[in-house]
């Protein structure tokens, strides 16, 4: 693994950790009644989708 594979995975992890973050919060609001809090919360998963597909790429890219 070289350095520039480490650097992009750390910088995916954090963002990936600050979308969940996101998530999370509208994901309890909206069980609390928010409706506009679950559209967020979709929202958010999508980008959390989207970051661990990017992930995976850079992942097995390194592990070559």
């Amino acid at each position: 693994i070289n350095t520039l594979n480490i650097k992009v995975m750390k910088e995916l992890v954090e963002k990936i950790n600050a979308a969940y973050a996101v998530f999370a919060e509208n994901a309890d609001k909206q069980l609390a009644g928010n409706k506009a809090a679950g559209a967020r919360a979709r929202k958010a998963s999508l980008e959390i989708e989207k970051l661990l597909k990017e992930f995976r790429k850079v992942s097995v890219e390194a592990g070559k």
